[in-house]
């Protein structure tokens, strides 16, 4: 198959200070959250042609990075404002983050490149 367009966005906060694994779990969460609807009794793929195309391609993932838990739920904002598939993380605090619970990642997409550059296109690399 030939290159696709769509691309799936993962955008970490940098200002955590956590063990990599913990991001690494975060990162897992984003992902797996993204393609599974879990809106009825029993969890299922998204119904989503984007989604269909993307996994049969060579589904391209982008990390990035935002400063502060503030940008980070704007991005997602931005995203969910652009119709876009986007899930946010919030991890509990069982391990990390004393008890507190914490946003850590949204993904985006997948969607065409298009869509999601206006987003996340001039945010760092992670």
């Amino acid at each position: 198959m030939g290159k696709s367009n769509l691309k799936m966005v993962l955008v970490v906060r940098k200002d955590l200070k956590v063990h990599k694994g913990k991001i690494g779990s975060q990162i897992g969460h984003a992902v797996q959250e993204i393609i599974i609807d879990r809106s009825g009794e029993k969890p299922k793929l998204r119904d989503e042609q984007w989604l269909y195309d993307w996994l049969a391609d060579e589904y391209p993932k982008i990390t990035v990075s935002v400063n502060s838990e503030a940008e980070l739920l704007a991005v997602f904002e931005q995203a969910k404002a652009a119709g876009l598939n986007a899930h946010l993380v919030q991890d509990l605090g069982h391990t990390e983050f004393k008890g507190m619970l914490t946003y850590t990642v949204v993904s985006i997409g997948p969607a065409p490149a298009e869509l999601v550059d206006p987003i996340t296109g001039k945010l760092p690399l992670y």
